[in-house]
């Protein structure tokens, strides 16, 4: 009795194995043909350029915007922002450029003046930003097959108002980690050793809750939040091995001669946004392929919805293109007939004409003549 018993739970434990084996197989494999036919590759590239091309204005807005709290701030605190600002400019740009653009520049938005500067920036910055953010949520819905849910010009204010929210987040986030572990450190000195046990997984933690709530507003319809979990990890532990990888061959490379020039800073922050860029692609593909084998009830709904309104228009479509292949064969002028081969005899055939007429008269009174 135990042997059967036995023999029974292992039979079942191999089944549940080649169950998890074939479902993890169904979802890798839905994932990598949906990567290839939205082409995440190329999208992330665009998003990648559309974020390098906002930040510069981003950062000219708010160094900006600091210039007119210097009071609250304090000089020092300006002056540390400057310094730091023309030392990542020198990275890119020539020691001539930064003399001659970069610091009087920064010098007249650090004052107060140029406001029509500051304004632009942020203009450039705010379109720059939500034409990136766009490609994400664009590339989501189509991931999920809800494109034509959400009309474009929705989907182009929620990446708006997405990019907006982002701003405000970090605003407050990224001072935080910045300055967080110092201020830990200053109010408890004891807490060293738990601050540095605690750091990394609270930024773990706080990098998925990001990206899954980035792809549950993404997506057109309904979906309950913990079903982006799957794709903020995944995409989470891709950006961190591209991260590593590019990082080692930067290290590399910048050994020797660089290729680039003066360019190589700039390009090599234009891979690392392509590297995250690619990692939330492919993470939004996983979520909308696991959704696609188990889907939720909003999301299976709107797709029954979605293909019942591509198969109308394709039958409207069909329909026009069989009235426009009645109506050209309608038009056709028609073949001339061949003439028939039992048709009159000359003779028989009536005279057409006067001159015609007067021929025949004259064949007919001949025979008469000749008689009399």
């Amino acid at each position: 009795m135990t042997t059967l018993s036995d023999a029974s739970a292992g039979v079942a434990e191999v089944s549940v194995r080649a169950r998890i084996r074939s479902a993890v197989w169904r979802v890798v494999r839905g994932t990598s043909v949906s990567a290839f036919r939205y082409r995440v590759t190329g999208l992330a590239a665009e998003a990648a350029f559309f974020t390098l091309l906002s930040l510069p204005p981003l950062v000219l807005g708010l160094i900006g915007t600091l210039g007119h709290f210097r009071s609250m701030l304090g000089d020092d605190t300006v002056s540390d922002i400057r310094t730091w600002v023309i030392e990542k400019a020198q990275t890119v740009l020539t020691e001539q450029s930064v003399d001659t653009v970069v610091r009087p520049l920064l010098d007249d938005v650090l004052r107060g003046g140029r406001v029509e500067i500051v304004s632009l920036s942020f203009l450039v910055s705010l379109w720059a930003g939500s034409r990136a953010l766009n490609v994400y949520v664009d590339t989501i819905t189509i991931a999920y097959g809800l494109s034509g849910v959400r009309g474009v010009i929705r989907t182009r204010l929620r990446a708006f108002f997405l990019y907006i929210a982002g701003l405000g987040v970090g605003l407050v986030v990224i001072p935080l980690l910045v300055a967080g572990p110092t201020l830990v450190l200053r109010w408890l000195p004891e807490g060293a050793r738990v601050l540095h046990v605690l750091y990394w997984p609270v930024l773990i933690v706080v990098s998925i809750v990001f990206l899954a709530s980035l792809y549950y507003l993404s997506v057109p319809v309904r979906t309950a939040w913990w079903r982006g979990l799957p794709g903020g990890a995944v995409a989470l532990a891709i950006w961190a091995l591209g991260s590593l990888i590019l990082r080692l061959y930067l290290d590399g490379s910048a050994s020797g001669v660089s290729v680039y020039g003066s360019l190589g800073a700039a390009i090599a922050v234009l891979a690392w946004l392509y590297v995250t860029a690619l990692a939330v692609l492919i993470g939004a593909a996983l979520n909308a392929e696991i959704d696609k084998l188990w889907p939720g009830e909003y999301t299976a709904r709107a797709r029954a919805e979605v293909a019942e309104a591509r198969a109308r228009a394709a039958k409207k479509q069909l329909r026009a293109a069989e009235r426009r292949v009645e109506a050209a064969t309608t038009d056709e002028p028609e073949e001339p007939t061949a003439p028939e081969e039992d048709a009159e005899p000359q003779e028989a055939r009536e005279p057409r004409g006067p001159l015609e007429a007067r021929e025949s008269e004259r064949e007919q009174a001949r025979p008469e003549s000749r008689s009399a």
